[in-house]
């Protein structure tokens, strides 16, 4: 039996902005008239340790508070994680798997422990790198994430982070974090 909810697992080391992604997400999804959730995984979180996110989005009110075991889409931030951690775990083969790298996608599917997933690549790190100045890759994995799973639309991710980080941070910040969102889901790679 199917569903009746997408569920998203967040893969990342402490710092790079998972536990945001993935309750800004839901965020989004919640603006589209959907039904959601986003949460972090706690633990000993250090910065730089691995962590993980979740969530999940769907058409009707959503009664399951656990970690994700079997998720539809994986996203994972630092490609580091791949040596260490099965993103691929609990996948089925038809599910989506973006990986934050700059090395070719043959080369990260040699070490996906599931070969058939869906592989979408994006160097998220040079992105955030150009257009924030530092290495924040959750802002272009948003945009990426809206290009491959459509779980919300381009649209939303930019007039979310644009009016969730104007109440924070100065307009140069708003700017480069729209520019990185916009970039990312032009140069996905499928």
């Amino acid at each position: 039996m199917k569903k009746p909810y997408t569920e998203i697992r967040w893969h990342a080391r402490g710092g790079q902005g998972a536990k945001t992604a993935a309750t800004l997400v839901a965020e989004m999804a919640i603006n589209e008239g959907k039904f959601s959730q986003g949460f972090p995984e706690y633990g000993p979180e250090r910065m730089g340790a691995p962590i993980r996110g979740f969530t999940r989005i769907g058409e009707t009110p959503i009664s399951v508070h656990s970690a994700i075991y079997e998720p539809d889409i994986v996203v994972v931030l630092d490609d580091s994680l791949l040596d260490t951690v099965d993103v691929c775990e609990g996948m089925k083969d038809d599910g989506v798997l973006l990986v934050n790298t700059n090395r070719p996608p043959e080369e990260i599917r040699a070490k996906l422990s599931n070969k058939k997933v869906k592989l979408h690549t994006i160097d998220a790190t040079k992105i955030s790198i150009d257009e924030l100045g530092r290495s924040i890759p959750n802002a272009p994995m948003m945009g990426a994430l809206a290009r491959t799973a459509g779980v919300v639309k381009v649209e939303t991710v930019k007039d979310s982070m644009a009016h969730k980080f104007a109440k924070k941070f100065g307009d140069k910040v708003v700017q480069g974090n729209l520019r990185a969102i916009e970039r990312a889901y032009k140069e996905v790679k499928s």
